[in-house]
């Protein structure tokens, strides 16, 4: 049970309601309880008007007035929304503009790790296992999610019935945040900080949080941290120099804490590995006292004050005078560079039964069979995108072949019978363009391809990968596929070049839209392509009509909101509008033939976070960060589904059949009509330290009855749409 807290006077955070005055609110939610107090706020236990039970974590007065506090609180807002599952706190409510910012959570009843390790003394080896397990667990889907946590701490790991849960993502950063440290900075807790988060704070990965995971672990297992000092200064020289302080862990954990602990990043478990360690791990052993680590001695004349190694061979540094270098280069904090290298193409794979696959250099047919099995092969090399989640091939298809990219790929042609290589291109000095725009498009009877790193379009050969034409885009924004032959190349003061995409020559360039335009292009039937530019305010929405031959704008309509394009079908534009945390929250839908050009908007059931859409046969469908999948056709919403999956792709669908991408390679899918889960194949994850995969595409129908996907293991896969209960 969690200690008894003794309820303190709260003050008002926002909102315009009577109850306010008595300075007990946040927002709509009632302060009940002081919880604790920390650098950024204070936490709440409050409650909802339904009575659901909540933690509300209120930023201090001082802090609100700061532009860059606000903006590093409205980042962990977003972290902790990503991350809401069976791990964390799941948010609930938030409100980074209120005049004192605040966040609500599910309230977790369960001490704080340090808590129990305070009031009860280290836990026993079962108690061990099935923390570092949680733990583990937790990091996973963290660092699925495209999140760093950079301060996990027996502070921050809640002790629930149902097991551990991590919170507080004050100082987290999502893989994509522009919001960096500063340089000079050290931003986390000390003694449990990876030496890179002293050394090189801005190249601070998921590999941090494996390491802090084992320095709670040892925490949890003798009651101090691995790296122990009163000076903060001495705790950061040995983390970064000496070996870990391991006397009293359980020895069969021993050699998995101290690989969680190394110095090299690349040297430490995955969580995956970590979870499939501590299977293995067997506490009834553990409970003999010969099975744990005896103290050490120190050597003589040197303390742990002092910064002397307690637990490996490194000797103490030798005086005073380098120590005091040493940590003024620590608490300056400094930042190191990198350097990459480039691997071999390399392609092979197998088919689903065993049987090996053709790679081949040379255009040809692919050998025929007595009818479609599933086949996966591997495009990229092992040397290639890091050997993590990076390796993700990108790909698009076009009668009966697939047009994928990967590291180190160019551009490959493949049969989507049988994954037969029919011809493939290397990546001339790096590795291919990695998102999903990057996959070789087929148009005007040619393959683009935008070059590796970005800064040329290339025209292909689709028969043998030979350039045709090729043209300079670095000073453009943005590259868009509009049709069947017109390329578009957009700048981000709003001109607009269109390029025929057969010849590369010039069709028209006209000034469309301005900052924030995205563009859709024009159905297979041929019709106009079309602009949205969101109003400087956010107030409303300009979406323009232009004739795709000579870029003559043919009609406008402003529509309210925050918008931007889904795509299209022959008769309508479908839309999806943002709210002010750029949230989605309803569909829009533009009549595009009619003179009138109706506007509808669909609302949803509940905003979806990081949405992406698809649209087939007039019906939107959509999918969100932690799972979620919806479909939106006609006046209303069809269904809404929670898959469980923290990192989904934009969906793909045939009619029958809605498929998607998880972030561990599987393919899902579900039934268009109702939702269910139809069936989903087994993970292709990567085998690198960081297996969060960078790029997630979206599936791509193969042919009749046949879907197609990639994974971050650099696999290209098909299975057959028809048979999902049998993937």
């Amino acid at each position: 049970m969690p200690p008894r807290r003794s309820i303190e006077p709260v003050e008002t955070v926002s909102g315009s309601f009577p109850e306010a005055e008595p300075l007990q609110y946040a927002g709509q939610y009632r302060l009940e309880a002081c919880l604790g107090t920390g650098g950024m706020g204070v936490v709440h236990r409050a409650a909802s008007d339904s009575g659901l039970r909540l933690a509300v974590k209120v930023i201090h007065a001082e802090h609100a007035s700061d532009p860059e506090f606000r903006a590093r609180f409205r980042q962990e807002v977003t972290a902790a929304r990503r991350v809401s599952g069976a791990f964390t706190a799941s948010v609930v409510d938030a409100d980074p503009d209120a005049e004192r910012p605040w966040m609500a959570t599910l309230f977790i009843d369960g001490p704080t790790l340090a808590e129990q390790v305070k009031r009860n003394g280290p836990l026993d080896a079962e108690q061990l296992r099935r923390l570092g397990a949680g733990l583990a667990e937790a990091l996973r889907d963290i660092h699925r999610a495209g999140v760093v946590h950079r301060d996990l701490k027996p502070s921050n790991v809640l002790l629930a019935e149902d097991g551990p849960k991590v919170i507080d993502f004050g100082i987290s950063r999502p893989a994509d945040s522009e919001l960096h440290t500063e340089t000079g900075k050290l931003i986390g807790t000390p003694p449990f900080m990876a030496p890179e988060q002293f050394q090189r704070p801005r190249e601070v990965g998921p590999e941090a949080d494996v390491f802090a995971m084992g320095a709670v672990l040892v925490h949890a297992a003798t009651g101090r941290g691995p790296f122990d000092s009163d000076s903060p200064y001495i705790v950061a020289y040995q983390v970064v120099h000496n070996e870990p302080d391991l006397a009293g862990v359980p020895a069969g954990l021993a050699p998995l804490l101290r690989r969680c602990l190394a110095k090299d990043p690349a040297e430490r478990p995955t969580p995956g590995e970590v979870m499939v360690a501590l299977r293995a791990f067997s506490p009834t052993a553990a409970h003999d006292t010969q099975a744990y680590i005896p103290a050490q001695r120190e050597p003589d004349g040197a303390g742990r004050a002092d910064g002397a190694d307690s637990g490996g061979p490194e000797p103490a540094p030798p005086g005073p005078r380098r120590r005091a270098r040493w940590l003024a280069a620590a608490a300056a904090a400094f930042t190191l560079g990198a350097a990459g290298a480039m691997g071999l193409v390399a392609l092979h794979g197998e088919t689903d039964d065993g049987a090996a696959a053709h790679p081949s250099a040379s255009a040809g047919q692919s050998a025929p069979g007595p009818g479609f099995r599933p086949w996966s092969i591997t495009l990229g090399g092992d040397g290639d995108g890091d050997g993590d989640g990076s390796r993700t091939p990108v790909c698009s298809a076009s009668g009966d072949s697939l047009y994928c990219a990967a590291p180190g790929v160019k551009a490959a042609r493949l049969s989507t019978a049988d994954g037969h290589v029919l011809w493939s291109v290397r990546a001339d000095g790096g590795g291919a363009q990695t998102d999903e725009g990057g996959a070789p498009v087929r148009m005007g009877g040619l393959l683009l391809v935008t070059a590796p790193g970005g800064g040329r379009l290339e025209a292909l050969d689709p028969e043998s990968g030979a350039v045709r034409w090729q043209l300079e885009t670095a000073s453009y924004a943005t590259v868009e596929y509009a049709g069947d032959d017109t390329v578009l190349l957009v700048a981000a003061d709003g001109l607009v070049r269109a390029v025929d995409a057969a010849t590369g020559q010039e069709r028209w360039a006209r000034r469309h839209g301005g900052v924030g335009t995205q563009w859709t292009a024009a159905p297979a039937g041929g019709g106009p392509l079309v602009a949205a530019t969101p109003a400087v305010d956010g107030a409303s929405t300009l979406i323009t009509a232009v004739d795709p031959v000579s870029g003559d704008p043919l009609w406008q309509r402003r529509a309210p909101g925050v918008l931007s394009p889904a795509g299209r079908t022959g008769s309508a534009l479908f839309l999806l509008a943002a709210d002010r945390d750029g949230f989605t929250d309803a569909v829009v839908r533009v009549d595009v033939p009619s003179e009138g050009r109706d506007i509808r908007r669909i609302p949803l059931s509940a905003p979806l976070d990081q949405a992406q859409a698809a649209v087939v046969d007039d019906t939107v469908y959509l999918s969100g960060a932690g799972g979620s999948l919806l479909a939106v056709s006609g006046e209303r919403q069809l269904w809404r589904r929670e898959l469980g999956v923290t990192h989904l792709s934009r969906p793909a669908g045939d009619g029958n059949g809605v498929y998607v991408s998880a972030g561990d390679g599987r393919l899902l899918a579900v039934d268009a009509e109702s939702g269910v889960l139809l069936g989903q194949t087994r993970p292709r994850m990567a085998d690198g330290p960081h297996t969060f995969p960078s790029v997630l595409p979206a599936p791509v129908t193969a042919g009749p009855d046949r879907i197609a996907g990639t994974a971050p293991d650099g696999s290209v896969f098909a299975q057959e749409a028809g048979d999902p209960g049998g993937w």
